[in-house]
């Protein structure tokens, strides 16, 4: 979904982003044909610019206050931000802001003008919406800006005609359709597992009714089943919902992202609705807000600050979910609101930095039963702040709070029952999971006696883009874990990746990522005998599921990848002592 180096938030479609490098090389070639001392200077300028921006990248954050000499407080300086900040016409700054308040040259504006124009045209004859309005005020700036444009050899050509086409001929002027479907091969080579080729398709429907807005509906399918760690039961492994069989077998710890979808048997289901609009408090300051009618997760608004990993799940990033980004963000999900707000009186000392606060109630948020719905059942509460303390460095503090029901998995997404998305049973602490490993150790019928659990999460997370070609991220996350009226227990994770963008060619990636998957560090536990008697033990500590995974995504064509990857899990699964070995080979198609 991205391919520049900042990964830490999800953007609407609108927002389709288009380098100015690109445009300020193209620029300067033309330029280069005239020979006056203006022109020359016009290049040197393009040129120094032109190095403060990344490659290309439909997904990429903007910024025109790089430039200078046009005042910030014209008239100009002002539509402009308007339409790149809607638009994505200019590489900028990771959290999607103005950064800094200096003017720019009536060259290097003109350069950001012409961006917006040829982007606008993009996204016209790709049948993306762009108002009159915003045609009407790119047409203005063009007459304020009409010779500085010719030196640049800018031109707009038939603009309106293209609008009224696109207004008659397009599906929707506010929906567009956006599309991934996963075909996977895959093996886990050291149980009983069989080799699958399984698939995973995502329909989303991107509405939008005032150009920065966006209404998600989303579709899922998918069949693809989910490893066994001792290979006697292959179930899949849901996604957000969960909607589990309740047996054991499967392991967390052997996700990967296209083991996440609802229904079975690539039955089509609704698996994410959810809305993001802005509340403008001035004119320069405004709320982005969050809400999920269903099927949120915390990575939807927080920034995860694991650039080239993250893919939310998609088929275009890690193969794991663990490697996708840290298991704090697996930590409660379903229906709720967020926002983020721009901190203005901490960007001189930390730069662009953001606060993100959260509420999301999972299990049956949409039940009026007794001890369910919104605020009696499974919830989470999410606080953030995130520091962009360069272009090239950012890291975030997170804490979470959560509710979870007995059968509730800690690391499931919000899920009311299951294995979780990432971790082992044990620091799941599902009861239904649960109730196997404690047969292993201490008899047939022996059964968990424990109740809801309240969870205390605290992480940190961080980005640094040593060079154009090398990208490291880190996470760390402690969970302090209460069962009610049954004592606590530490769950620890933590791991590192990093990352070298357009290896060999534009769009690809190597990525090498190696950590901790959540686990349990002190479990103990009130259980019930065959002969229904209540006692206090303590189960044999789990071996700690090292999780290293290595994969090369090759961008094959502008909507096709492959990525062939593995994954090395010790010992996943409580009781099993033997590693896992998992090979993959999947394709991703999107459009």
């Amino acid at each position: 979904m991205k391919t520049s180096f900042w990964k830490s938030i999800k953007v609407t479609p609108i927002l389709v982003g288009a380098s100015l490098l690109a445009a300020s090389q193209v620029q300067a070639n033309e330029i280069s044909q005239v020979n006056t001392e203006v022109d020359a200077q016009i290049i040197n300028q393009l040129d120094n610019y032109s190095t403060e921006g990344g490659t290309s990248s439909k997904d990429q954050v903007t910024s025109v206050s790089q430039l200078r000499d046009v005042s910030p407080t014209d008239w100009a300086f002002e539509a402009l931000r308007s339409l790149v900040e809607r638009y994505g016409c200019i590489v900028g700054y990771p959290d999607r802001t103005f950064r800094g308040n200096r003017a720019l040259s009536r060259y290097e504006f003109a350069a950001g003008l012409n961006a917006c124009m040829q982007q606008m045209e993009r996204l016209i004859a790709a049948s993306e919406a762009v108002t009159r309005e915003d045609i009407e005020k790119l047409k203005r700036l063009m007459a304020e800006f009409e010779s500085e444009l010719a030196a640049l050899g800018a031109r707009v050509d038939n603009l309106e005609g293209r609008v009224a086409f696109l207004e008659d001929h397009q599906f929707s002027t506010t929906t567009k359709l956006k599309g991934e479907v996963i075909m996977a091969l895959s093996q886990e080579f050291n149980s009983n597992n069989q080799a699958i080729l399984a698939d995973r398709v995502r329909l989303a429907l991107n509405t939008s009714f005032t150009g920065e807005d966006n209404l998600v509906t989303r579709l899922s399918a998918g069949n693809a089943g989910a490893f066994n760690a001792n290979g006697t039961t292959k179930l899949r492994t849901p996604g957000i919902p969960v909607q589990n069989v309740n047996t054991s077998g499967p392991s967390a710890t052997l996700n990967q992202t296209f083991n996440l979808y609802p229904g079975v048997n690539n039955d089509v289901q609704v698996d994410w609705l959810a809305y993001y609009a802005p509340i403008k408090l001035s004119e320069k300051s405004q709320i982005q807000t969050y809400i999920a009618a269903f099927g949120g997760i915390h990575s939807d608004y927080a920034p995860t600050t694991n650039p080239y990993f993250e893919d939310y799940d998609g088929g275009n990033g890690a193969l794991s979910p663990f490697a996708s980004e840290s298991p704090i963000y697996r930590i409660g999900g379903g229906s709720g609101v967020a926002f983020s707000y721009q901190l203005g009186f901490l960007q001189s000392l930390l730069g662009p930095t953001s606060a993100t606060i959260s509420y999301m109630g999972g299990g049956s948020p949409n039940s009026p039963l007794e001890g369910q719905g919104i605020f009696n059942g499974d919830y989470s509460v999410l606080g953030q702040l995130n520091f962009n303390v360069s272009d090239s460095l950012a890291f975030g503090l997170t804490y979470v709070n959560g509710f979870h029901k007995a059968d509730s998995p800690v690391f499931g997404g919000g899920a009311g029952s299951g294995f979780g998305i990432v971790g082992t049973q044990l620091a799941n602490q599902s009861n239904g999971q649960l109730n196997s490993i404690l047969e292993n150790q201490f008899g047939t019928g022996t059964t968990v006696n424990q109740k809801d659990k309240i969870s205390n999460s605290y992480g940190a997370q961080a980005a640094w883009r040593v060079s154009k070609g090398v990208s490291l991220s880190a996470f760390f996350n402690y969970t302090n874990l209460t069962r009610l009226g049954r004592g606590n227990d530490d769950i620890w994770s933590y791991g590192g990746g990093v990352a070298f963008p357009d290896l060999f060619k534009e769009g690809s990636v190597l990525g090498i990522f190696a950590g901790v998957q959540p686990y349990n560090g002190s479990p103990r536990y009130f259980v019930t005998d065959p002969n229904g008697d209540t006692r206090r033990v303590r189960t044999s500590l789990e071996t700690i599921p090292i999780h290293v995974e290595a994969f090369y995504k090759y961008q094959l064509t502008d909507n096709i990848s492959l990525t062939p990857g593995v994954i090395w899990v010790n010992s996943s699964n409580q009781g099993d002592n033997d590693d896992q070995v998992i090979g993959t080979l999947r394709t991703t198609f999107t459009f």
